[in-house]
């Protein structure tokens, strides 16, 4: 992040020389249409620059440069409300390459992905690693590391280390508290983190998928003020109304969008911000970021003014970014220029006042990337027949199914389809076996289930990526293929890999942490494209297998998931046995 600076007398006199035309700008931006984020507004003005700082809006500047956009609409630089970055795959360099063209000019990026496998010294490489780029990065402190005590994470983050991070003046907030169970029995361990957090002065970020009623109120009554797991109108409207910010996710996997943009129009603008969650390096090339949210919102029937302003003005006064989020005097000069308000192509980026991004191309030397060193990051004790599940006659087996666009899940009974004494995968009726290894600390735990909906006919898939522990997640149609898959993986150091009998026919590694590349974005997109279209051949359905496949061991999401320790029913957030009567 680039640091604050504070206005001297003599810079403030600047600005006023030149808002009063008694000087000349160092730019003018002119012949454009500017989107005021305050009146809602769109206008014919001209933007005067002073260094990082906008001087006014008006017309009759003078300049030392002039750059004529006529035919254009200025509108602030994006603000993703809501990311992790670790979802790209991609380093905050490569991050940057990405979105900065888009129009993206700053990110709150929540770690906790990275923290849950190398710990508050893993958050703090990154916030160095996002250091003195023409992309903000700004952080939260990641609130459940491990997320819950169902899972074996790499690390924890309590108390001391939560301190060390929120007292950064780049971490803005606590990040999502995803353990909502614990809120609403009140855990004292819980309770005193989002304690901590407004202690010293710093939000508290929701994550409570589902929650209705007076259960709402009890979440919020700590000082929880914002979520970002709506799936549904009802849903939002209930925790709108509890005085939540609906941060509106339209991600890679979870797509919520259309399902909650009506109630802005009911409501009105001022509590909702447009966020991505989760953006695969495919989706970001293919579709884009920010700019890709403020499409959407247009063609579901949102007015473009009020779109811009859910990715500009409001993430900025809900974070209290000062100086941020509008085009207007005495705002840092964040300015992404489009050809127009529907379709949001961004022609040109300024970045406190600097041009740094044209056609789609940054334009500013970006520095050398920061080694980020957690390559001993797989360190797995695999058991013989690691994958075998014992037959019991006469029992059915909870199945994982899936659901649509949506990382929640339901729970169906099957009659198991068995080979000698051994449960095995049936593709005939689309049940695949799943598992979920210990990577972090070689305890040899291996959660063994079964996902309906997958798609899989032969094959195997594993990554290390697996919210939000991060332990290596396999799903197949044979113990075999699953096992050959695995060990790909910790061959790699972390990553992807996709299993056609013995073969690994694609692989991508991730050797930073199992969750990133230190390779270029389109290195990573070629890759990623590779693993997909291998998936799809196996008989993956869906756009993007791995997405899905990471969130089936995420013991926070609603209904059925499984950890490296088990089965675990989200809604009473306890273990259940694979077989039921």
């Amino acid at each position: 992040m680039a640091k604050p600076i504070p206005l001297e007398v003599e810079e403030m006199r600047r600005l006023i020389d030149v808002a009063m035309k008694r000087k000349e700008a160092d730019l003018v931006l002119s012949g454009a249409q500017i989107i005021d984020v305050f009146a809602g507004k769109i206008e014919r003005k001209d933007v005067a620059i002073v260094g990082e700082y906008v001087a006014a809006v008006g017309k009759g500047f003078r300049a030392k440069e002039v750059i004529d956009l006529t035919g254009k609409f200025i509108l602030p630089g994006f603000i993703d409300a809501h990311i992790h970055v670790e979802s790209s795959m991609l380093s905050p360099v490569e991050f940057t390459r990405a979105v900065l063209p888009r129009g993206t000019t700053a990110v709150i990026w929540d770690p906790h992905e990275i923290a849950n496998v190398g710990g508050v010294e893993a958050v703090e490489a990154l916030i160095e690693a996002a250091d003195d780029l023409p992309l903000d990065f700004f952080f939260t402190a990641p609130s459940c590391v491990p997320a819950t005590n169902l899972e074996t994470s790499g690390a924890t983050l309590g108390l001391e280390e939560l301190k060390r991070l929120l007292a950064r003046e780049e971490v803005l907030a606590l990040g999502e508290v995803m353990n909502y169970p614990a809120v609403l029995a009140g855990d004292e361990a819980t309770l005193s983190k989002v304690a901590l957090a407004l202690g010293m002065g710093k939000r508290v970020d929701g994550h409570a998928p589902g929650l209705m009623n007076e259960d709402v109120s009890a979440y919020c009554a700590p000082g929880i003020t914002s979520d970002h797991e709506c799936t549904n109108l009802m849903e939002a409207e209930e925790k709108l109304k509890r005085g939540m910010y609906i941060m509106i996710r339209e991600g890679s996997t979870a797509k919520n969008m259309s399902s909650i943009v009506p109630l802005v129009r009911a409501y009105g603008v001022s509590r909702f911000t447009l966020v991505s969650d989760d953006r695969t390096p495919v989706d970001l090339l293919n579709e884009g970021h920010a700019d890709f949210l403020l499409k959407k919102a247009v063609y579901l029937g949102m007015a473009p003014n009020l779109a811009v302003r859910m990715v500009t003005f409001n993430p900025a006064f809900y974070y209290d970014l000062k100086r941020r989020g509008a085009v207007a005097p005495g705002y840092l000069a964040d300015i992404a220029v489009v050809d127009d308000i529907n379709q949001f192509n961004v022609s040109l980026v300024l970045k406190r006042g600097e041009v740094v991004a044209k056609n789609g191309e940054v334009v500013v030397p970006l520095r050398k990337e920061t080694v980020l060193d957690f390559r001993d990051s797989c360190r797995v004790k695999l058991p013989p027949h690691p994958f075998r599940v014992n037959h019991k006659p006469g029992r059915k087996i909870r199945v994982i199914t899936l659901i649509e666009n949506e990382i929640t899940t339901g729970e169906e009974h099957h009659i198991p389809l068995v080979e000698g004494d051994n449960v095995v995968a049936d593709t005939a009726r689309d049940i695949l076996k799943i598992a979920v290894v210990e990577r972090h600390k070689a305890t040899g735990n291996v959660g063994v289930g079964f996902v309906e909906g997958f798609g899989l006919k032969r094959g195997a898939l594993a990554s290390s990526v697996a919210h939000d522990s991060h332990n290596i997640v396999v799903v197949g149609a044979s113990d075999e293929e699953m096992e050959t898959a695995v060990k790909a993986v910790i061959d790699m150091g972390g990553g992807l890999a996709v299993v056609d009998g013995e073969e690994v026919v694609a692989s991508l590694p991730l050797p930073i942490a199992g969750l990133l590349s230190d390779k270029p974005l389109s290195w990573v997109v070629e890759r990623c494209r590779e693993v997909d279209r291998a998936a799809e051949a196996l008989g993956a359905k869906g756009a993007s297998p791995f997405m899905h496949i990471s969130f089936l061991a995420l013991p926070v999401i609603p209904s059925l998931k499984l950890t490296d320790r088990g089965l675990v029913d989200v809604n009473s957030a306890s273990f259940v046995d694979l077989f039921v009567d």
